[in-house]
C-alpha cells in the first residue's frame, strides 16, 4: 500500500523550512465589498480573484470581520498565480432565498487552480429553508454545495467553518493534493443530503483535525479516491464515514488505500461504512485501513452493505459488481446502538475478501453484541468481541 502519510510531511516540510513570503493583498472591502449581510458582494470578491491571479508576486485576498452576502461565484479561469491566500476573517452568507441558488449546483467554486490557500472564517449556506422544503414537498430543487474544489491540486484550507449547507458542505472532485485541516462542519441532524466532506476522483487527499456535526455522511468517499488519509476526526450526528455509495455507473473508479485513524463517531446512524448499489459494476475497494476508533452509541458501528437500493428502485433483483478486499478493522471499541455490531452483508457475485478484524471490542446494553456475515470471509486477530462471523 502506498503510504498516504507522504502528503502530510510534504505539507509540514514545506512550511517549515520555507519562509513566509510576501504578499500582495487585495482587501475585498476596498474593491467594493459591503460587510452588511445584505448588499451583494460579488463582484468585489470576483474582482479581487481576477487581481490575484493577474500578480506577478504571491497574493492575498483579505476578508475583514462581518457578514458578506454572496451569490453563486466561480474562481478560476486562466489564472497564472500558484500562491493565492484567501484570508477570512468575516463571514459569508448565501442569499436567504434558496431559489437563488436551488438549481445552481454550486455556491463557492475554485475550479483548475493550483497553489490556493483557504484561510479561516465562516460559509454560511442558509439551507434550513430548503431543508423544510423538502421535508414536506418534492418539487423542491436540489440545493446547492457550499464549496467545491473540482481539477486543481496543491489546495489547502485551513481553519474554515461551513454551516447550514443546503447540500453537501465541502466537495473534492478530480483533484490532485489537498490537505483540509481544523475545518467545522454544522448543520442539523435532520438536514438531507448535507454530507461534510465529500471526496471523489481524486489522490493525496488529507483531512485532520476536523469536527463534523451533520444530517448526511460526516466523510462520504466516492469512486476514484486514492491515498486518502482521514485522522483525528470527531463525526455525530450524522451517517458516519462511508466508501459509496458506489456501483452508481458499469463503468466506475475503484477506491483504493484509505486510512481512517483515530476517529470518534457519537450518536450516529454508521461509524464505519462501505456501501454499493445492488447492480452489475466494475468498481473496487481495496487495501483499507480503519485503525483506533471509538463508538458511542452508534447504530451501525461496522457495516458493509452491498444491497444497497434506497426505495427499491433502479436495482431489485440485481447484485453487487464492486469486488470488495483487503479490508482491516484494528483497535476499535465502544458501544453500538443495535444488537449487531459487526455486518458484513457482501455481493454473492463478488463477495468479499481479506476482511481482518484485529482487538476489536463493541458491547451492546452492556451486553456481548453480534456479527453477521453474508458471502464474507477473513481472519480475526487477538480480542474480537463480537466474536467474528467468518
Amino acid at each position: 500500500m502506498v503510504n498516504p502519510i507522504i502528503p502530510i510531511l510534504s505539507f509540514f516540510f514545506f512550511v517549515a523550512f520555507h519562509p513566509s513570503p510576501v504578499y500582495a493583498i487585495y482587501n475585498v472591502v476596498r474593491l467594493g465589498a459591503m460587510p452588511d449581510g445584505k448588499t451583494d458582494s460579488t463582484q468585489a470578491f470576483l474582482s479581487a480573484w481576477a487581481a490575484a491571479c493577474s500578480s506577478v508576486s504571491p497574493a492575498m485576498i483579505y476578508v475583514p470581520p462581518g457578514r458578506y452576502s454572496l451569490k453563486q461565484a466561480t474562481f478560476g479561469g486562466n489564472c497564472k498565480n500558484t500562491d493565492i491566500m484567501i484570508r477570512i476573517d468575516g463571514t459569508l452568507v448565501a442569499p436567504s432565498d434558496y431559489t437563488v441558488l436551488g438549481s445552481a449546483g454550486t455556491w463557492i467554486r475554485f475550479e483548475g487552480v493550483s497553489g490556493v490557500t483557504v484561510n479561516g472564517g465562516t460559509l454560511d449556506g442558509q439551507g434550513s429553508a430548503l431543508w423544510a422544503c423538502k421535508a414536506v414537498s418534492k418539487g423542491c430543487p436540489a440545493g446547492a454545495t457550499t464549496l467545491t474544489i473540482v481539477n486543481s491540486k496543491n489546495i489547502v484550507i485551513n481553519g474554515l467553518s461551513s454551516v447550514n449547507s443546503q447540500m453537501f458542505h465541502i466537495v473534492i472532485n478530480g483533484c490532485e493534493n489537498v490537505f483540509i485541516q481544523g475545518v467545522m462542519v454544522t448543520a442539523s441532524a435532520n438536514s438531507p443530503n448535507t454530507d461534510g466532506i465529500h471526496v471523489q476522483l481524486s489522490t493525496g487527499i488529507t483531512i485532520m483535525s476536523s469536527g463534523i456535526k451533520t444530517g448526511d455522511d460526516c466523510i462520504s468517499i466516492g469512486p476514484g479516491t486514492t491515498n486518502l488519509w482521514i485522522e483525528h476526526v470527531a463525526c455525530g450526528p450524522g451517517h458516519g464515514i462511508s466508501i459509496g455509495s458506489l456501483a452508481k455507473d458499469l463503468e466506475e473508479e475503484g477506491v483504493q488505500n484509505v486510512t481512517v485513524k483515530t476517529a470518534i463517531f457519537n450518536g450516529t446512524q454508521n461509524g464505519l461504512r462501505i456501501k454499493s448499489w445492488g447492480r452489475d459494476s466494475r468498481g473496487f475497494v481495496k487495501d483499507v485501513l480503519f485503525t483506533n476508533i471509538v463508538m458511542k452509541n452508534v447504530y451501525n458501528p461496522i457495516i458493509i452493505d452491498q444491497n444497497y437500493c434506497p426505495r427499491r428502485e433502479n436495482c431489485p433483483d440485481q447484485v453487487s459488481g464492486v469486488k470488495i478486499s483487503n479490508v482491516t478493522y484494528k483497535d476499535i471499541q465502544g458501544t453500538s446502538a443495535t444488537q449487531v455490531a459487526l455486518k458484513f452483508d457482501c455481493s454473492p457475485k463478488n463477495p468479499c475478501e481479506g476482511i481482518r478484524l484485529d482487538d476489536v471490542k463493541l458491547t451492546y446494553l452492556n451486553q456481548t453484541a453480534q456479527s453477521s456475515c453474508t458471502n464474507a470471509s477473513g481472519v480475526a486477530y487477538g480480542l474480537v468481541d463480537p466474536t467474528s462471523c467468518f
